[in-house]
C-alpha cells in the first residue's frame, strides 16, 4: 500500500478555504522561513540563557514584545482582508499595515525596559499612548484575519468594556477606565496582550509547534499512518481503526483538528469506503479521531500549554491528567467502530495491500525513539520548555541518515515556511484573546464574576457544571478552542472551583473538553464538515454521525469532575479501580450506541427488542461509569447493583431475540449509506 505524498485537489481547495492563506510573490517567499529562523534564535537564546541576543531577550517582557513584533506583520502578508477563492496580488495597504505593525512592535521592544521600570502601563508618554492605540487596532484586525469575524468581534467588544464598565447591568458592572488608561493597560501591562496566553506561547508552545512541523515534514506522518495500517488494516473494520490510531498520533504533532482531517483523512476515508463503510460514517470516524488527537498526550494542542500556565503547574502534569480521559474517548470510538463493522459484517483490507510491519519499523524506527525521548524529558526530567528542542535536534540528525526522508534545501524551506504560518496564526489569536483577560483584570471583574456565577446558579454545583458545559460549547462555536478556554478559565473556572469545591485540574480539563465538542457537533462541526468534503458526503449527515460516534465525550468530562481519580488525582489503587469501572461503562455505552455487544452479538432483533436492549445496556453503561458518592446521591455499590439489574435482562433478552430470529436471518443482507 502506498501513502499519498500530497493531499488531493479537493482537500487542497478545502485547506485554502479554511485558512485563506495567500501564496506570497516569488520575491517574498523567503520571508516566512527567515522569520522562523530568527524566532528560533531568539527563543533558544531566551530559554538557554545563551546571551547572543540580549538586546531583545534581556528582559522577559522585551522577549514577548519581540515575538509579537516579529510574527504579527506576517499576518497582513499571508491573510487577505477578505477571503477569496482566487489568489490576488498583495495590495499596497497590506504592505503598509505589515510595515506599521513591525514599526509599532519595534517601538515597544526598544522601550521595554522603560515600560517596566517607569510603570508606563499606568502613566506613559504621549508617543507611547499613540503607539498603544495603533497596536490595539492592529492586533484586533490581525485576530480577525487569522481567526475570523466572531473572535474579532468578541475581542474588540471586550477590549472596550472598561470604558463602559460602570454603566453595565449589575452582575457585570465594574470599575471604569478612560480610553488612554485602557490602551496603556492592554499594551504595556503583563495582564493583557503580554499576559498568560502570550507567555505560554513564547515559553512553551513555540518548541512543540516546531517539533510537530519537523515530524510531519520528515515523514513522521507517513510512518505513523503506515504503522497503523500494518497493525490494524487487516482486522474487522480495519481502516476505521487505522484512522483512530493514526489521527491520535498526528494530533500530537499538529494540535489542529482540521489539519488532522486533511492529513490522515485523504488516506483513511477512501480505505473505509473500499471495505463498504458509508460516506458519512467514514467522515464521522475521521472527524472524531482527529478531534481526539488534539486531546492526546504527550503533545496536545496549544490550549494545554496555556492551561499549564493558568494552573501554575508543569505541562507534564496536564499531559498526565489527560491520559485516562483520552484513552476512554478513543476506547469508546474504537468499540463503536468494531460494533458497526461486526453488525454489518465489514472485513478489513487484504493483507497483500497493506505495508509490511517489519519494513515500516525498519524505515521509521527513529520516530518512535524521538517520541520516547520527548516523553522521558517531559514526564521524568520535567523539562517541558526545552524538551521539544532536544527532540527536534535529534530527529533532524537521525532523519539525515534516512535515504527516503533525508532533507534537502527545498524540504528545509518548506518546513520553515509552514512553521511561520502556524506561529503567525496563533500569535494573532493569542494576542487578541489576551485583551479579554486584560479587560476583566483592569475592571476588577475577574475577582467578582465567579461570585456572580455562583449566585446565578443558586449555589448548585450540578447547575454550575451544566452552565459551564453549555457556555464552553457555545464559545467553542464562535471562537477557537484556545480563545474560548482562556475566557472561561478567567470567568467561569474560579466559580466551579470556589463555589463547587471541585478539583482545579478537573475544572480546566472540563472546559477544554466541552470547548472541543463544537468540532463534531452540528450545526457548526468544522471537523466533520472538513471530513465530509474529503469523503464526498453531506456535511450535516457527517456531523450527525460524528456526534453519535463521539458521544462518549459528552459525559467523560462529568466523570472526571465528579471523580478526579480519572485525571490521576488520588491513590494508585483508587485510580485503577475507577479506571476499570469507567472502561466497563464506556464499552457498554458505546456498544449500545451501535446495537452490538462483544460476546453477545446484536442487541435484539426487531425494533421493539432492539430498542429495549439498547436502552438497558445504555443505562447500565452510564451507571457503571458514574462515580458514587459526593454530588451523586447513590453509593458506588448501589450504582453497580443498578447497572447489573439493567445489564443482565438486556443480555438475556438479546440472546432470546437472536434465537427467535435465527431462522429468518439466513437470507438477510445489511446495507450501509454508500
Amino acid at each position: 500500500m502506498t501513502t499519498p505524498t500530497a493531499p488531493s485537489e479537493s482537500t487542497r481547495q478545502l485547506k485554502e478555504k479554511v485558512t485563506h492563506i495567500r501564496t506570497l510573490p516569488a520575491a517574498l517567499r523567503w520571508i516566512p522561513g527567515a522569520v522562523t529562523v530568527v524566532l528560533m534564535m531568539m527563543t533558544l537564546d531566551y530559554l538557554f540563557n545563551l546571551g547572543w541576543l540580549r538586546f531583545v531577550t534581556g528582559l522577559e517582557t522585551q522577549f514577548y514584545y519581540a515575538v509579537v513584533a516579529l510574527l504579527l506583520p506576517l499576518v497582513y502578508l499571508l491573510w487577505p482582508v477578505a477571503s477569496s477563492r482566487q489568489q490576488r496580488p498583495i495590495p499596497w495597504y497590506d504592505y503598509a499595515l505589515s510595515l506599521a505593525t513591525l514599526i509599532v512592535g519595534g517601538y515597544f521592544v526598544y522601550h521595554a525596559e522603560a515600560i517596566l521600570e517607569r510603570g508606563w502601563a499606568f502613566a506613559a508618554p504621549d508617543t507611547a499612548i499613540l503607539a498603544s492605540y495603533a497596536w490595539w487596532l492592529l492586533i484586533v484586525e490581525a485576530a480577525r484575519r487569522a481567526g475570523g469575524w466572531p473572535i474579532a468581534v468578541i475581542v474588540a467588544t471586550f477590549s472596550l468594556y472598561p470604558l463602559v464598565a460602570d454603566v453595565m447591568p449589575g452582575p457585570i458592572q465594574a470599575f471604569p477606565s478612560t480610553l488612554e488608561e485602557t490602551a496603556m493597560y492592554h499594551t504595556m501591562s503583563t495582564e493583557s496582550i503580554m499576559g498568560v496566553p502570550l507567555q505560554a506561547f513564547a515559553g512553551l508552545v513555540i518548541g512543540f509547534l516546531v517539533f510537530g512541523v519537523v515530524l510531519q515534514k520528515s515523514g513522521g506522518g507517513r510512518f505513523f499512518i503506515n504503522l497503523a495500517f500494518a497493525l490494524l488494516g487487516h482486522v474487522r473494520g480495519g481502516p476505521a481503526k487505522v484512522s483512530i490510531f493514526s489521527s491520535g498520533l498526528m494530533g500530537s504533532m499538529s494540535g489542529s483538528v482540521i489539519s488532522n482531517v486533511l492529513t490522515t483523512g485523504v488516506l483513511s476515508i477512501p480505505a473505509m469506503r473500499r471495505i463498504g463503510m458509508g460516506r458519512s460514517f467514514s467522515g464521522g470516524v475521521e472527524a472524531c479521531a482527529s478531534t481526539g488527537g488534539v486531546l492526546m498526550p504527550p503533545v496536545m494542542g496549544a490550549t494545554a500549554f496555556v492551561m499549564a500556565m493558568f494552573l501554575d503547574v508543569p505541562y507534564a502534569a496536564v499531559a498526565l491528567a489527560a491520559v485516562i480521559p483520552s484513552i476512554l474517548y478513543f476506547l469508546g470510538l474504537f468499540i463503536q467502530i468494531d460494533a458497526y463493522a461486526a453488525r454489518h459484517d465489514i472485513k478489513g483490507l487484504p493483507a497483500v495491500e497493506l505495508p509490511s510491519l517489519v519494513e515500516t519499523l525498519k524505515q521509521g524506527w527513529y520516530f518512535i525513539f524521538v517520541f520516547a525521548l520527548l516523553v522521558w524529558m517531559l514526564l521524568v526530567m520535567q523539562r517541558e520548555a526545552v524538551a521539544p528542542f532536544y527532540a527536534t535536534a535529534l530527529l533532524l540528525v537521525l532523519n539525515q541518515f534516512s535515504r527516503r526522508n533525508r532533507w534537502g534545501l527545498r524540504e528545509l524551506g518548506e518546513a520553515l515556511s509552514s512553521a511561520a504560518k502556524l506561529f503567525a496564526e496563533l500569535i494573532a489569536i493569542l494576542a487578541g484573546v489576551g485583551m479579554l483577560v486584560g479587560a476583566l483584570s483592569i475592571t476588577g471583574l475577574s475577582g467578582t464574576i465567579a461570585n456572580d456565577f455562583i449566585h446565578i446558579a443558586g449555589g448548585s454545583v450540578p447547575l454550575l457544571l451544566i452552565m459551564g458545559a453549555l457556555t464552553s460549547f457555545v464559545l467553542g462555536i464562535g471562537m477557537t478552542v484556545t480563545a474560548a478556554y482562556i475566557f472561561l478559565a478567567v470567568a467561569l473556572a474560579p466559580a466551579l472551583i470556589q463555589g463547587g469545591g471541585l478539583d482545579p485540574m478537573a475544572v480546566h480539563m472540563f472546559i477544554l473538553y466541552w470547548g472541543m465538542l463544537s468540532f463534531i457537533t452540528p450545526p457548526v462541526a468544522l471537523g466533520a464538515f472538513a471530513a465530509a468534503t474529503v469523503a464526498g458526503a453531506r456535511p450535516m449527515a457527517t456531523g450527525l454521525q460524528a456526534m453519535r460516534l463521539g458521544s462518549v465525550i459528552y459525559f467523560i468530562p462529568f466523570l472526571f469532575v465528579l471523580n478526579p481519580a480519572l485525571i490521576m488525582q488520588g491513590a494508585p489503587l483508587q485510580i485503577m479501580l475507577v479506571f476499570v469501572q469507567a472502561v466497563v461503562g464506556i464499552v457498554l455505552f458505546a456498544s449500545a450506541m451501535q446495537g452490538y455487544l462483544i460476546g453477545v452479538g446484536r442487541l435484539g432483533i426487531g425494533a421493539l427488542h432492539e430498542s429495549l436492549c439498547r436502552g438497558l445496556v445504555l443505562v447500565a453503561g452510564l451507571l457503571f461509569a458514574l462515580p458514587g458518592g459526593g454530588m451523586v446521591p447513590l453509593s458506588q455499590f448501589e450504582l453497580l447493583a443498578g447497572a447489573l439489574t439493567a445489564l443482565v435482562p438486556a443480555v438475556l433478552l438479546a440472546r432470546w431475540s437472536q434465537r427467535q430470529a435465527r431462522p429468518h436471518l439466513a437470507g438477510m443482507t445489511t446495507s450501509t449509506d454508500r
